[in-house]
């Protein structure tokens, strides 16, 4: 769709604002501001726990409650009678609803209710099944995949799915349903290997040694993340160092370890920086499609460790990354595959300049939001 095509009202559905810090809710927003860039009426629901983000998108504030998220590191916001009535009066108003991920209570609310007024559903599915550590998370995410998930996308008008592993996953590799591949987007602006603060200067600034390695870590501080399994690498490799960057129900600080330094949720130029001065990012995460601060870790030209099968995203970008398999049930055995991950990579400062110009022609959030906007179940309004 382009700009100059007529306006259309268009609702995204996530279950937090990127107030949150999740990888998710950061999609959610950035797209939203596009819709509203190229010039049509865009809205944002979310539940506003972590307060309300600046954005171009008007907001629909759901007032949730977040009972699991502590427990198990999966938020599950759960809207108030209120909310649902807001949910219900953005979605009568929109021509096309967004829904990011199937297993959210705001998701199926959105997806019932835009099937009730007979609107235009997109279904953006970011992840497909967690490998939990707990056997009993395993058995409840495989059944909520069965009862929740696949219904959802036999609901939707359309599919994007941000990784060809997720795609593949939960449709098979030769899938009969149609859908769309979009990769998330990068800002471009902020994530890019050119240096605009010293890296020694970046360190000093956080306190991080100016010759050892430097490990960043960028993500919410939960179990499926795999903060279990940093902290044992952090025990096992005392001559590395690690950043955290985030927050969550899991306190890093309390591990007491020399060499891990917790530097909470930053600004994302913050954030560019920090990959700017580290050696590598490290990401020992399980369920994930794409997450987002790996294509941002790449524009900037850093090297990347990451969980599988998460590597493989991006069928193009697989000689970048390095996936090592993680079982968040065995920290100590995840983590000795992470150190000699690290140890063996190797990129050179050729790899890693091509990997920032494939980063950066890639991954487009105009591109991406355009894409959803050309769907072929979309008003005639909002194709090309």
């Amino acid at each position: 769709m382009s700009s100059g095509s007529a306006a259309v009202r268009i609702l995204s559905v996530s279950n937090f604002y990127d107030t949150h810090g999740g990888g998710l809710e950061r999609v959610a927003g950035h797209l939203a501001r596009e819709f509203a860039l190229l010039g049509h009426h865009s809205a944002w629901a979310a539940s506003d726990a972590d307060g309300l983000p600046a954005s171009p998108a008007r907001l629909v504030a759901l007032r949730c409650a977040n009972p699991t998220e502590r427990l198990t590191g999966l938020p599950m916001p759960l809207p108030g009678t209120r909310s649902i009535t807001s949910l219900a009066r953005a979605v009568r108003e929109a021509d096309v609803v967004v829904i990011h991920d199937a297993l959210y209570v705001t998701s199926i609310l959105a997806m019932l209710l835009a099937k009730a007024r007979r609107k235009s559903v997109v279904l953006v599915q970011h992840i497909s099944s967690i490998q939990f550590a707990s056997r009993l998370l395993r058995g409840v995410m495989r059944l909520a995949n069965a009862l929740v998930t696949r219904p959802m996308i036999a609901a939707a008008d359309d599919l994007v799915f941000i990784s060809q592993t997720v795609r593949t996953d939960l449709l098979g590799p030769e899938p009969r349903r149609p859908s769309a591949l979009l990769f998330n987007g990068v800002d471009q602006a902020v994530f890019n290997a050119r240096e605009r603060c010293p890296a020694a200067q970046t360190r000093l600034r956080w306190g991080l040694p100016a010759e050892a390695r430097v490990a960043i870590f960028v993500g919410r501080f939960v179990e499926k993340k795999g903060l279990r399994i940093l902290r044992e690498l952090a025990a096992q490799r005392p001559d590395i160092h690690f950043a955290l960057v985030g927050k969550g129900p899991i306190d890093p600080a309390e591990w007491r370890l020399g060499n891990v330094h917790v530097l909470g949720q930053q600004p994302q130029d913050v954030v560019a920086d920090l990959y700017r001065c580290a050696s590598l990012l490290i990401l020992p995460s399980v369920g994930e499609g794409y997450p987002l601060v790996i294509q941002e870790a790449m524009a900037c030209g850093l090297p990347v460790v990451c969980g599988k099968p998460a590597d493989q995203a991006d069928p193009d970008a697989r000689c970048w990354l390095r996936g090592i398999p993680v079982d968040l049930a065995d920290p100590p055995a995840s983590a000795a595959r992470c150190s000699a991950a690290i140890d063996t990579l190797t990129l050179s400062e050729s790899d890693r300049a091509s990997m920032a110009r494939y980063a950066a022609e890639r991954y487009d959030w105009r591109k991406m939001a355009e894409g959803i906007l050309t769907l072929s179940h979309a008003p005639n309004s909002a194709r090309a």
